[in-house]
């Protein structure tokens, strides 16, 4: 199924790779993003993910969610772990033992598995160019162990291991660029996507598949139980993360020695008809870890703090992109 066939129609049809009865919470955006990355494979696909929500609410024993060969590993392994069988299946290629012309391998990672403690595995199948696909769902924070901030979690927020309080209102620090980490180590494809639109997510994750070289892509997560929210709310959320330009969508590749990026969907429409972007507070102010911000009183010069972060990133990207 090329990307020419990527439409609602046909990827209503195609079985979920991903079982429901899993375990995940009561309106778990990370359980849809998923379930939407596995619509966009080819056919032959190997799934490794890392310790975290995805894992332990997937696969309890003796039971697993995974319609494909699923392997588990330590929280900070999983992209050395697929580096190894992308390896292992370029071997068996060059002996004839393998009987598929390709395999697909798809690893997933949270953002604690991915900004901080898998950072370095990360960038090692960066560096060497493994023929991979790599999914983090950034709920932002290391949701699995108790709520602790994590590189991914934004400035101000909540979380066990930043409590918002009279001294420090949340965490201190703003969020990694990881995404923009990853293209300056000359990946061969890296985009980020939000599941509030479905298509955009499944053509990147098809166009990732099909890039020759690591690729990389960057899926936010709301999270019901770590960022205080109804669980109705979760597409909304990510869906307000994109409008607010907080987690604006683009991707980007490599041509003659310079990064390429193209914005894309809303995101390309913002940056034509600016006066669509809204406001962040749109997007903190349903949200329980950052109600601080707001009771009992606004605290206006940290409301004014994260825009400007945020209207500075998206000028810093509208550059990038060739709008400005």
């Amino acid at each position: 199924m090329g990307e020419e066939k990527l439409t609602l129609k046909d990827l209503a049809a195609k079985p979920d790779l991903l079982a429901p009865g899993h375990r995940m919470c009561a309106g778990c955006v990370s359980a849809s993003v998923a379930r939407m990355v596995m619509k966009a494979t080819r056919g032959p696909t190997i799934v490794a993910t890392a310790t975290g929500c995805l894992e332990v609410a997937t696969t309890i024993l003796p039971y697993t969610a995974w319609r494909v060969p699923w392997i588990h590993n330590a929280f900070e392994n999983v992209a050395a772990t697929a580096s190894g069988i992308e390896s292992a299946l370029k071997a068996m290629k060059r002996r004839g033992a393998l009987k598929y012309e390709h395999v697909d391998i798809i690893a997933f990672g949270g953002d604690g598995g991915t900004y901080d403690i898998g950072f370095q595995a990360l960038s090692g199948i960066l560096e060497r160019g493994h023929d991979l696909l790599y999914v983090l769902y950034d709920n932002e924070a290391y949701m699995n162990t108790g709520i602790q901030r994590s590189g991914g979690t934004p400035y101000c927020a909540w979380t066990t291991t930043s409590p918002a309080g009279k001294v420090i209102p949340g965490k201190p620090q703003w969020k990694k660029p990881i995404a923009h980490i990853v293209v300056e180590h000359r990946a061969a494809y890296v985009a980020t996507a939000s599941p509030a639109y479905p298509l955009d997510l499944i053509k990147k994750v098809r166009r990732g598949l099909e890039a020759e070289g690591p690729a990389f892509l960057h899926v936010i997560a709301p999270c019901t139980r770590g960022w205080r929210f109804p669980t109705n709310m979760g597409i909304k959320l990510a869906r307000l993360a994109v409008q607010t330009c907080l987690f604006p969508l683009w991707e980007a590749w490599w041509e003659d020695g310079h990064p390429v990026y193209k914005l894309s969907g809303p995101s390309e429409a913002i940056a034509r008809r600016p006066e669509m972007k809204k406001p962040v507070e749109e997007y903190l102010k349903p949200q329980g870890r950052f109600a601080h911000l707001f009771k009992p009183e606004r605290k206006e010069e940290l409301l004014r703090r994260i825009q400007e972060g945020i209207d500075r990133e998206w000028s810093l990207l509208l550059k990038r992109a060739g709008f400005a």
